[in-house]
């Protein structure tokens, strides 16, 4: 199972957060049926956008990770709960790149730097929050970093990493978030650095184990780590005939009839979960018929 902890340092100078995300990445690549290079770019960013979801506690609220590279992947979005239950899509998963010199997957070029990183806040009030930085590589991780110091001046270290097995399937995903706090000293952020590469690759620390926790604890292994918070994340969309019914109403009218007289019917697809809704002629018709009633009575 998929799973989130929330960490802090004893003396009280780094608050960390990480995640195992092979299921739900597994789940995506099921769903978008996504080629490696895909896969591990959609799953970098849910886990990173599950990371910071998780952070805003607000029952109704939401974060929206959107990255556009200019790459041949196009928009990579990935969309989080307060809980950190996640949902997303790339533009082209179909996309394939030969591999780096070092053998690895390769995102940057995938996802592309020319570009921009986006980090939408959305706590229920009149606007969401919106900040956004301009893209150092396409790799994500480095990207998120430098979006945490320049739009929020926090220090920060991340890492994210997807392992696609020879057969295209997930074999571990997920990634940590480490944030020094104000009043850090100087031998915390050497510490911090220290830890970071003496740990290695997040896609090695999980596959020789998959515990976020024994992550963050090798991650930091020069600080005494007290655990804050330990919750299970899933692949969830929010999806429903109801939402879908709405988006068909706003359209208003005209295009409704439009729609009718050209098609007879229509099809919508999900394109978080790719579920189709399916509308008749006769229940375009209806929604026709009380888009015209409601106008009536507020004539």
């Amino acid at each position: 199972m998929d799973r989130l902890v929330r960490a802090i340092t004893a003396d009280g100078a780094v608050k960390a957060v990480a995640v195992t995300t092979k299921d739900l990445t597994e789940r995506v690549r099921n769903i978008h049926k996504t080629l490696p290079v895909a896969t591990a770019a959609l799953g970098r960013a849910l886990a990173a956008a599950s990371m910071m979801g998780n952070a805003l506690k607000e029952e109704s609220a939401s974060l929206t990770l959107q990255i556009k590279g200019g790459g041949p992947l196009g928009a990579v979005l990935a969309v989080s709960d307060h809980l950190g239950n996640v949902r997303g899509y790339v533009q082209n998963p179909q996309v394939d790149l030969p591999l780096r010199e070092d053998g690895k997957l390769n995102v940057g070029a995938a996802v592309g730097a020319d570009g921009t990183l986006t980090v939408i806040r959305d706590l229920g009030m009149k606007e969401p929050y919106i900040g956004s930085v301009g893209l150092l590589g396409g790799e994500i991780a480095e990207d998120l970093a430098a979006y945490f110091v320049e739009s929020e001046q926090i220090p920060t270290a991340c890492a994210l990493g997807v392992l696609v097995d020879r057969d295209q399937s997930v074999r571990a995903a997920g990634g940590y978030i480490i944030q020094l706090l104000p009043g850090a000293e100087e031998d915390v952020i050497a510490r911090v650095e220290g830890g970071v590469l003496a740990a290695g690759a997040v896609t090695a620390l999980l596959d020789r184990d998959p515990d976020p926790e024994a992550m963050l604890r090798t991650v930091l292994s020069g600080f005494e780590v007290e655990l804050l918070e330990t919750s299970p994340i899933e692949y969830k969309c929010y999806c429903s005939r109801d939402r879908v019914e709405r988006a068909l109403i706003s359209m208003g009218v005209h295009e409704l009839e439009d729609l009718l007289a050209e098609r007879g019917g229509c099809e919508l697809g999900c394109q978080f979960c790719d579920h189709i809704y399916r509308y008749t002629a006769e229940e375009l018709q209806e929604l026709i018929h009380r888009l015209k009633a409601q106008k009536e009575e507020e004539a």
